[in-house]
């Protein structure tokens, strides 16, 4: 189902929005409608999750995406690659999602509780309540859940912070049931953009997160981890590329209320300089002789504000230069490069400029009309491979079946991109014959190849990364860095820490010395 198809119904969902944290009578409003559709709530919430310009331009592309070294250079990835403080942008993703995501999916789950009609709406919102609220309490640890978005519903306007070890028992209870629950032979699920209400996709949907959010706990409870991936996979994970879980966006330029295009590709577009690759990401690429590599790294001549009308000078500059990334403490002007001369197709000699010599990403990677992928069977491939080597036992294949099915999953996914390449068997098989694992660094290399399949996906490149530790990321500090560490949190907003204060005491208490601040760790991210 293509975003533009349900504009006018997204319009009116977005009346329904109350934040959870905003307090008082902003948080009862009678004005607001009492019998909304739950479908047209589910509707709103997908589109929303990666179609908001503002959340995935401060979420994204000026905090995880340069944290975890996939991008850098521009002004506006500094917070996040060189690590200078910015509470509004750390409170950023607590604002939307409360007041957008998790309202909405709360209300949904409520409406439909217990309908005989709406049996299988009801597990398909239950099942993206989950998902909405992990990206909250994996970025900022312990967080309102069980009593949050209920101000209209109970009248519960400054809700407890619930633990997150709490948290993610529950969702594994609600992933199992939700799944459970699903039936073909039941209602038909309307305004789902993700699956077009093929139960069967969701099913598989439940239960990869299932596996995703058991991951998350292989060094604070293995035990819990190993049972909850096993349940996972048993129930039946994705299986091929048929069964990736993604929003398909509409060629439009996002604007902060429009949000059918792609929320994040808005914001590298609107930026006026692009942000360049991490040498990071090239030195990986390069390492590996990565089939990918001349698709995901191009060079251009920027053209400000027209992203798609760039001059594509690829081949004439890495002729002289190779893959020219842009190191972590490093701007777009440092490092500087002396000008070129290159020629054009056309046979006109033209100079390239220091920052037209730093390797930007693929237009196909950022088109208005780029999927978000949400969840791959790459990821699942790549997470079975870890669990084998951690556990052993019968994941449905080796290690290293799944390592290879991951890369190769990995690399075909590109062709769902308008635009992406398709790249040939042959060149992949010998990508993965030259790449297989090695003992005693497996999981270092099954994760080093799942932070590539999440470019485009910065809060789960930061998750997996804070999960595993690959890839090892030298920190990227400057004089103007307010930390010497890597942040691995988002801060809670001001008006949380002022207005529900009784509340959020316990959760900064369990942070740990210094409390709430950025380099803390959540629960599961033990060191």
């Amino acid at each position: 189902m293509k975003a533009k198809s349900i504009i006018t119904v997204f319009i009116a969902c977005c009346l329904t929005t109350v934040s959870c944290n905003k307090f008082g009578d902003t948080n009862i409003d009678p004005t607001r409608s009492s019998d909304l559709d739950p479908s047209l709530q589910l509707t709103n919430t997908q589109l929303r999750f990666s179609g908001d310009l503002e959340s995935n331009e401060k979420v994204h592309l000026c905090l995880t995406m340069p944290i975890v070294q996939h991008v850098g250079g521009i002004w506006a990835n500094r917070w996040g690659q060189m690590y200078i403080y910015n509470r509004q942008y750390l409170s950023s993703l607590w604002d939307f999602a409360y007041r957008s995501g998790v309202v909405n999916m709360v209300s949904a789950v409520e409406r439909t509780a217990n309908d005989p009609e709406q049996s299988n709406l009801n597990a398909v919102c239950r099942i993206m309540k989950v998902y909405e609220f992990a990206r909250l309490t994996d970025m900022y640890g312990d967080i309102p859940y069980s009593e949050a978005g209920k101000a209209y519903i109970d009248r519960v306007t400054r809700p407890k912070f619930d633990r997150q070890e709490d948290i993610y028992n529950d969702f594994f209870t609600e992933l199992k049931a939700a799944a459970e629950q699903l039936d073909p032979s039941k209602d038909q699920v309307r305004g789902d953009l993700f699956y077009k209400g093929d139960i069967e996709s969701w099913k598989k949907f439940a239960n990869s997160l299932r596996l995703r959010y058991a991951m998350r706990l292989v060094k604070i409870n293995p035990e819990k981890a190993r049972q909850e991936a096993a349940a996972a996979f048993e129930a039946g994970v994705f299986t091929s590329n048929a069964d990736i879980c993604l929003l398909h966006h509409e060629d439009i330029q996002n604007t902060y209320a429009d949000m059918r295009g792609n929320g994040l590709s808005a914001a590298i577009g609107q930026s006026e300089v692009l942000p360049r690759v991490s040498r990071t990401l090239v030195e990986q690429l390069q390492s590996t002789n990565d089939p990918r590599m001349p698709h995901f790294l191009r060079y251009y001549i920027d053209i400000i504000n027209r992203p798609f009308d760039r001059i594509d000078i690829t081949e004439q500059v890495k002729a002289q230069i190779g893959y020219y990334g842009v190191k972590p403490t490093d701007y777009i002007w440092d490092d500087w490069l002396n000008p070129m001369k290159i020629q054009l197709p056309n046979g006109k000699t033209i100079e390239i400029v220091n920052n037209d010599q730093k390797v930007q990403l693929a237009n196909f990677l950022i088109r208005n009309n780029a999927p978000f992928l949400h969840m791959t069977y790459a990821e699942v491939s790549f997470l079975l491979a870890e669990a084998s080597v951690r556990w052993g036992g019968n994941w449905g294949g080796t290690a290293a079946t799944h390592y290879a099915n991951g890369m190769r999953a990995s690399i075909k996914h590109l062709s769902l991109y308008p635009g992406g390449p398709n790249i040939e068997d042959q060149q992949i098989n010998t990508f993965i014959q030259g790449n297989s694992l090695i003992p005693g660094r497996e999981i270092e290399l099954i994760n080093k190849q799942l932070w590539i399949t999440f470019l485009m996906n910065g809060t789960e490149a930061f998750a997996n990364w804070r999960r595993t530790g690959f890839p090892a990321l030298t920190p990227g500090l400057t004089g103007e860095s307010t930390t010497n560490q890597i942040p691995r949190r988002l801060e809670y907003p001001i008006n949380e820490t002022e207005q529900n204060r009784a509340n959020v005491a316990p959760a900064i208490e369990a942070l740990g010395p210094g409390g709430d601040t950025w380099t803390n760790r959540v629960w599961w991210d033990k060191p």
